[in-house]
């Protein structure tokens, strides 16, 4: 059974960090891709970030490059996503979401393609 675990949402001012953390458990299990996503009420869920293990390349939605970051362990079973200059749009419920398929690079950011997701956090940006 895969157990996808988040921590550290908050609310925070604008220009403020903030860092998350997933945990990814299962006994044999082992991501392929490790991604963020986000989600409002009004909006579908949105492509923040993502690692895929197979070329070691990370990947950003354009509304976080340059300001997110995403790192993992070494075994790629936790991730982190260091967010830097926060902005009011940032605010969401971040979601950790992973998958063991393969996924080809136009796939990435398909929130249907992973099938383990974290309990989701919330992230509010507001002063």
């Amino acid at each position: 059974q895969v157990q996808v675990e988040q921590s550290g949402g908050d609310v925070v001012q604008p220009g403020s960090s903030l860092r998350l953390s997933c945990a990814v458990s299962g006994r044999t299990f082992r991501p392929s891709v490790i991604a963020w996503f986000r989600q409002t009420p009004r909006k579908e869920r949105e492509f923040v970030a993502a690692f895929r293990r197979a070329t070691r390349v990370t990947y950003y939605g354009d509304s976080v490059k340059g300001r997110f970051t995403l790192s993992r362990d070494n075994n790629d079973n936790a991730a982190y996503l260091q967010m830097n200059n926060l902005k009011s749009e940032d605010t969401a419920v971040y979601y950790c979401a992973v998958t063991s398929r393969g996924l080809i690079q136009s796939s990435i950011g398909a929130a249907s393609e992973y099938e383990h997701w974290g309990q989701g956090t919330q992230v509010t940006v507001s002063s």
